[in-house]
Formats: structure tokens, sequence, C-alpha cells
């Protein structure tokens, strides 16, 4: 024999019925064991609040419609406006801290650079200029960015040791 969801249901019924039976209970006895509290020890409720409380299902819906009507006033043209008309704030990017051997020459076409960057009315930093070129590379095609790493001899990696004057 097959049972069947009406089944189910049927058997699930008398479980309901016995536990909403028993949550009347409970707000039966709680409405009486405040309804014996002495009146000097009970607090002067206002009677907006009062409201509420009796019927808190009442006040969620009415304020629920309110809020939903409070954001169908604003026309569409008004929200897409103010949407547009504020700017995004770019996501903070996580800073690296890194260090690296450079040859001395190259290291004075850096302050040169500032130099010029400076004369232009527009002082930089290293690490400015440094993205900067990395910038450049990133946008040269595969060949040109061969031709460019060529260009650089290879130097070795590590701190350089210190001469024993130093």
């Amino acid at each position: 024999m097959k049972s069947t969801r009406a089944d189910a249901n049927r058997a699930a019924a008398p479980a309901a019925k016995a536990a909403a039976k028993s949550r009347t209970v409970k707000a039966v006895t709680a409405t009486a064991k405040a309804a014996a509290v002495p009146k000097a020890a009970a607090k002067p409720v206002p009677p907006a609040a009062a409201a509420k409380a009796a019927n808190p299902v009442k006040s969620t819906i009415k304020s629920a419609v309110k809020g939903a009507v409070k954001s169908a006033k604003v026309p569409a043209k008004t929200a897409k406006t103010a949407a547009a008309l504020t700017p995004a704030k770019p996501p903070k990017l996580k800073l690296v801290r890194d260090s690296f051997t450079i040859p001395s020459d190259e290291y004075e076409q850096i302050g040169e650079l500032k130099r010029r960057a400076l004369a232009s009315a527009h002082p930089a930093k290293k690490s400015e200029l440094l993205r900067a070129g990395i910038k450049l590379l990133a946008g040269l095609g595969d060949a040109a960015l061969l031709r460019a790493l060529k260009a650089v001899p290879a130097i070795k990696t590590g701190r350089p040791k210190l001469k024993k004057g130093d």
C-alpha cells in the first residue's frame, strides 16, 4: 500500500492542533500572570506601544506597507540619476613591500627622472616611477617586451657585499 501526501497531512494534523493548543495555553497563562502583577509595580505604557504589543503582526504589516509605499514613491529616473551621480569608490588595493638590487647607474637614472618630473610641475616618488615603467612594459607586445628585457643586463641577485672600508 502506497502512502500519499494526503495521508501524511492527516497524520500530522493532530500534532499541529496539539501544538497550537499548547501555545494558546501558554499565552493565556502569561496574560494571567501579567494581570496578577500589582498596579504599583507595573510601569506606565504609552498607548501606541500598548497597541503594538497587543497585535505585533498587525504593526509589522503596517510598517512593511509604509516602507513599500515610501520606496515606491521614488521615480525610477531619480534613482538612476542618483546612482549615476554618486562616484564609485575604487576597491582598496593591498600594498606589497619588496626590496631589490639595482645597478648604480640605473639608480641615478631614477633621480634624473624625478628631476624631470619636478621640472614638469609633477613631483614623483621612486615607487611612482617604477610603477609607471611597469605599466609601460605591460602595454608592450610580446616581441617588444622581449627586446626591452634583452636590453637590460642580468645582475646577481641578493644584497651586495660590503667592502671592508665601508
